[in-house]
């Protein structure tokens, strides 16, 4: 059976909003009521009665509400599949923006990375929940005005065109391997660095790339958080799948990874001194390479948790 016919796309866009407990039994029910109804109208167009049938059903985000039980009743349920889609566009596109811009603008005012960190966390978070809160209270209004109707009416009505289509899923687990062969190519690096000293001054001494005071404290917690994404991985090419336990897990990890990272990056203690005055002779790191890795090492590893969180929902 193809997974990209209508139905299919539509019994996923449903089933994938509902409690995982319910997904199986829902999907089977929606699958014998939609061929059931098709076949009940004899038609001698199939695919053209399929669309009739789910576009009678009508929108999945509807559907899958109640089929989970959860109340719809503050915006109601016409209005609530656009105010998801509306919140979903803001949230991933004007909020990053938003929050992009205020983070070059501290720094070209500040020229401070760690007071541009803290004005992007703070935007993230204020401007999200002002979009939330303002979004909310447009449509409750909107459902309990005179003109509701009116505003259903201009509404674009839902139609199957609107299925996405479904993404496949990693069976193979290449991405499961790569990310664990990354992580374990970053540990033996940072290792081997450190005994091999591979740089070879004029001189003919050898130096460590990184920091070596670095071993003291800070590359510990570093090498523990690498060390966890690989387990982490290696869960995930065993299962083909992230859970919200595991997904959190890798998050923890992640954190564990990207802050001390981020912090001597952002201290420039992450490179050993004599290997960058060897190296660079009279020239001097700028800053901004330092606040490119910093703010490089945030966004991937956040975009990291992301994905993962994203994944458990199937």
């Amino acid at each position: 059976m193809s997974t990209n016919t209508l139905t299919e796309r539509y019994v996923h866009e449903v089933v994938r909003r509902i409690p995982a407990d319910q997904r199986d039994d829902v999907a089977e029910e929606l699958r014998t009521t939609i061929a059931d109804t098709v076949d009940a109208r004899d038609s001698a167009d199939p695919a053209a009665a399929e669309r009739e049938v789910l576009t009678e059903m009508g929108d999945p985000i509807r559907l899958a509400a109640r089929y989970a039980g959860r109340p719809l009743a503050l915006i109601g349920p016409e209005l609530y599949p656009a105010y998801v889609r509306l919140l979903r566009l803001l949230l991933s596109t004007v909020l990053p923006v938003v929050t992009a811009v205020i983070v070059v603008i501290d720094v070209l005012d500040n020229n401070d990375l760690g007071s541009a960190i803290g004005s992007g966390i703070g935007a993230l978070l204020t401007v999200g929940a002002q979009m939330i809160a303002w979004l909310t209270v447009v449509f409750a209004l909107i459902e309990r005005s005179r003109h509701r109707n009116e505003v259903l009416k201009s509404t674009e009505e839902w139609t199957p065109d609107q299925l996405p289509e479904i993404r496949k899923t990693d069976k193979g687990g290449v991405e499961a391997v790569a990310s664990a062969a990354w992580h374990t190519a970053l540990i033996g690096l940072i290792v081997w660095q450190s005994t091999a000293k591979p740089y070879r001054t004029d001189d003919g001494d050898r130096l460590q790339v990184l920091d070596p005071a670095l071993w003291s404290g800070w590359i510990w917690p570093i090498l523990a958080g690498l060390a966890a994404l690989v387990v982490l991985d290696l869960v995930w090419f065993a299962t083909r799948k992230w859970t919200v336990p595991l997904a959190t897990l890798h998050a923890v990890a992640q954190v564990v990874f990207a802050l001390p990272l981020a912090w001597i990056l952002y201290q420039q203690k992450f490179f050993n001194p004599e290997f960058l005055a060897s190296f660079n002779k009279d020239w001097t790191v700028p800053d901004a390479f330092y606040t490119v890795a910093v703010l490089g090492v945030l966004v991937v590893a956040g975009s990291e948790i992301v994905q993962r969180f994203r994944q458990t929902r199937g």
